[in-house]
């Protein structure tokens, strides 16, 4: 045996390095199988209850100030047809009153006048 046998440098032993090297830097880059976590499932439905309640919550808000808009609304239209209610009534209850003064007033009149003639009547 000579000293390059000894060695291992031959030429097929040489190659056969090299390949083993490449094949050791192939298996560095390729992607390693990953690891999953056991509680990922869990906490993936916990975040999906989390953001479902978030929703839900923020609906619900927008739909209690939808209502409270809508009912604004619908009190400030029923204190405006209140309002014309009361001023209508109070024109109607002047116009009566005013109409009562006149019914007392011919009242008296034709009272006067009835008087008037009984008077002329007595003259007589």
């Amino acid at each position: 045996m000579s000293a390059r046998d000894l060695k291992g440098s031959g030429l097929t032993d040489r190659l056969s390095a090299a390949a083993d090297a490449k094949a050791a830097l192939l298996a560095k880059l390729k992607p390693k199988p990953t690891v999953t976590d056991p509680l990922f499932e869990q906490r993936a439905a916990l975040r999906a209850a989390e953001a479902k309640a978030e929703l839900e919550g923020v609906r619900s808000a927008r739909a209690e100030e939808k209502e409270a808009s809508r009912q604004a609304t619908a009190d400030a239209l029923a204190a405006d047809h209140a309002a014309i209610a009361a001023v209508e009534a109070a024109a109607l209850a002047e116009k009566r009153g005013a109409r009562k003064e006149r019914k007392q007033l011919t009242k008296v009149e034709a009272q006067a006048k009835r008087d008037a003639r009984y008077a002329a009547r007595k003259n007589r």
